[in-house]
């Protein structure tokens, strides 16, 4: 599996493996869902300099499904931080390796938490937006925190 980061962002790069299958013969969600955590948990790893947990994952959708041998590449990238947490975009796209038509195969959202050896939060440093597009998606960032408020006030009778 390779790997490359920039400041706020990781993308991993390997292919899909006859083990992921699934009975339809596509790559299994699950395993996606497994690289989504992997990619985001490095993210959040590498720009915190810390242990990190999985506090959320929302908004998980998949557009189209991922062939067995497709070169896969997941994106992480910090696009917001609290004092503690940080919300991590996670796309994912896929593409024949013989040529370069890559398609976006997923998108979600998850918010990872610095952990210190006790399992105590501790401060992460601070990310700010310096482009037009990580502006927008620190917006994003919060537009969902809104709704994940409403969300879990919905929820509350049934937890």
């Amino acid at each position: 599996m390779a790997e490359s980061f920039t400041s706020n962002t990781i993308t991993l790069r390997f292919l899909a493996q006859p083990s992921d299958v699934n009975f339809g013969g596509k790559v299994h969600g699950g395993a996606v869902m497994k690289w989504i955590d992997q990619a985001g948990y490095t993210c959040a790893a590498h720009w915190s300099g810390q242990y990190c947990v999985t506090v959320y994952v929302g908004g998980i959708r998949f557009y189209h499904p991922i062939a067995i041998g497709n070169l896969v590449e997941i994106t992480a990238s910090v696009i917001y931080t609290g004092k503690t947490s940080m919300h991590i975009a996670i796309n994912v796209f896929a593409s024949n390796p013989r040529n370069s038509d890559r398609i976006k195969t997923t998108h979600c959202i998850m918010v990872f938490a610095a952990v210190d050896d006790s399992g105590n939060t501790v401060p992460v440093p601070k990310w700010t937006p310096r482009t037009e597009e990580e502006h927008h998606m620190c917006n994003y960032a919060q537009r969902l925190m809104d709704l994940r408020k409403n969300i879990e006030e919905e929820m509350k009778p049934y937890l």
